[in-house]
C-alpha cells in the first residue's frame, strides 16, 4: 500500500478498516502525523492524524495535485477463475489501464459472472487495492458484460482496436504503431477465443496481433501486452 485512499469526504478510518491497521502497523503513524493519501480518483495530498482511538483514526487532508490519470487503453479480458481474475484486476489498475470489460466467451465457464468475487462486490476492493499498490488515486473504469458481443457494444467508436490470437495469421503486436492513439486489446481466456468470436471482433474493426509464439496463461497476458501496448503507444 503505497498511498492509502479516501472516498470523497471521508475523513474518519473504523480501526476495523485495513487501511487503518496500515497507518498503525506499517506506518507506525499516531496523532499529529501526517501521510500520503489521496480521493480515489481524485487528489493526492497529506492527511494529517487528529485523533486515533479505539474506534478509529479521525484525519483532515489536504490536497496538492491531481493523481487520477490513467492511460487511453481498454483491455477486453474474458472471464476467468476467479482466483486468476483477482490478480488480472489488481495488476491491471496498478498499471494503469484506462477501462476493464469483463465478458463471458464462448469457451469460458458461464458461471464465473456469478462468482461472489462480482455478486458481493469483492472487485471494488482489489482494484481499490491495486490503485493504491500505484501510488495515484486513479481506478480503472470496469464493466461486466454477459458476451463478446455485449463487450464491444460498450466501446466508443474511436481508438485502434487489436485482437491478441494465436489461432489466426498476425503480425507481432510489438511491431505495431499506436503512439498518439487510444486502443483496445481483446485478451481471451486460457482456451481461446471461439471461431464465432474471433468473427465478431473482426467484423467490428479489430486487427488480429501476436504476443510472440507461446500460449499464455491469461494473468500472464494481461500485463505482458499491456506494457508492450503503452510502450507503443509512448507512455511507459
Amino acid at each position: 500500500m503505497n498511498i492509502v485512499l479516501l472516498a470523497d469526504g471521508e475523513l474518519f478510518i473504523p480501526s476495523s478498516d485495513e487501511r487503518a491497521q496500515h497507518i498503525r502497523k506499517i506506518l507506525h503513524m499516531k496523532e499529529g502525523d501526517s501521510f500520503r493519501a489521496g480521493i480515489i480518483n481524485g487528489d493526492i495530498g497529506k492527511a494529517r492524524i487528529l485523533s486515533d482511538t479505539c474506534d478509529g483514526i479521525s484525519i483532515d487532508f489536504i490536497p496538492e495535485y491531481d493523481g487520477s490519470k490513467l492511460y487511453p487503453l481498454t483491455l477486453i479480458v474474458a472471464q476467468v477463475r476467479p482466483i486468476c481474475m483477482r490478480r488480472i484486476l489488481r495488476e491491471a489498475v496498478s498499471i494503469g489501464i484506462g477501462r476493464l470489460i469483463l465478458p463471458v466467451s464462448d469457451l469460458g465457464e458461464k458461471s464465473y459472472l456469478s462468482a461472489s468475487l462480482y455478486k458481493d462486490g469483492e472487485y471494488k476492493d482489489i482494484l481499490l487495492d491495486g490503485a493504491m499498490q500505484s501510488g495515484q488515486t486513479g481506478v480503472s473504469r470496469t464493466d461486466l458484460a454477459g458476451s463478446v458481443a455485449e463487450a464491444i457494444s460498450l466501446l466508443p467508436a474511436s481508438g485502434r482496436r487489436i485482437l491478441l490470437d494465436n489461432a489466426i495469421s498476425a503480425v507481432a503486436l510489438s511491431s505495431m504503431k499506436l503512439e498518439g492513439e487510444s486502443a483496445v486489446l481483446a485478451i481471451g481466456p486460457e482456451r481461446g477465443w471461439s471461431d464465432r468470436e474471433r468473427k465478431l471482433f473482426i467484423d467490428s474493426g479489430f486487427e488480429p496481433a501476436l504476443l510472440g509464439s507461446r500460449i499464455l496463461r491469461t494473468e500472464t497476458a494481461v500485463p505482458a501486452a499491456s506494457a508492450v501496448a503503452l510502450s507503443l503507444m509512448g507512455y511507459i
